[in-house]
C-alpha cells in the first residue's frame, strides 16, 4: 500500500523525507507494520527501515533522514488520521509542528493510537 492510499484510509504513520514508509503510529506491538512491534520492519532496533535502529539512515543521529539528528532539515513526516500533522525531530529550530522522538509513545497514547 502506498502513502496516498494510507492517507486516504485515515491511517496514522511516519514517512521519511525520501518517501520511505517508516511504520504505522500504533501502540499495537503485534501489528507487523507498527513502530511498537520490536520484531517488525519498523520497530526493531535491527531493521533498516526503523527509527529505532541507531545505525540506519532513519535512526542514526548523523543521518539527515533521522528524527534523532538535531540539525536535520529533512526529518520524518508525521501523518495523523491521514493528514500531515508535523515532523518527528530533535531539531528545536525546525519550523512547523514538531514532536521529539523521545516523546512519541506518550503522544501516541494521548492520541489513542492503540489499534
Amino acid at each position: 500500500m502506498n502513502i496516498i492510499e494510507r492517507a486516504e484510509q485515515g491511517q496514522s504513520f511516519l514517512v521519511a523525507d525520501d518517501g520511505q514508509f517508516l511504520g504505522k503510529l500504533s501502540l499495537n506491538q503485534y501489528d507487523s507494520e507498527s513502530i511498537s512491534n520490536n520484531y517488525g520492519s519498523y520497530g526493531s532496533q535491527y531493521a533498516s527501515t526503523s527509527i529505532k535502529n541507531q545505525y540506519s539512515s532513519y535512526g542514526s543521529q548523523y543521518s539527515s533522514l533521522s528524527p534523532y539528528n538535531q540539525y536535520t532539515s529533512t526529518p520524518p513526516i508525521i501523518y495523523l488520521s491521514g493528514r500531515k500533522y508535523g515532523y518527528l525531530t530533535k531539531n528545536k529550530y525546525k519550523s512547523g509542528v514538531t514532536l521529539d522522538p523521545d516523546n512519541l509513545s506518550n503522544w501516541m497514547r494521548s492520541n489513542n493510537l492503540n489499534y
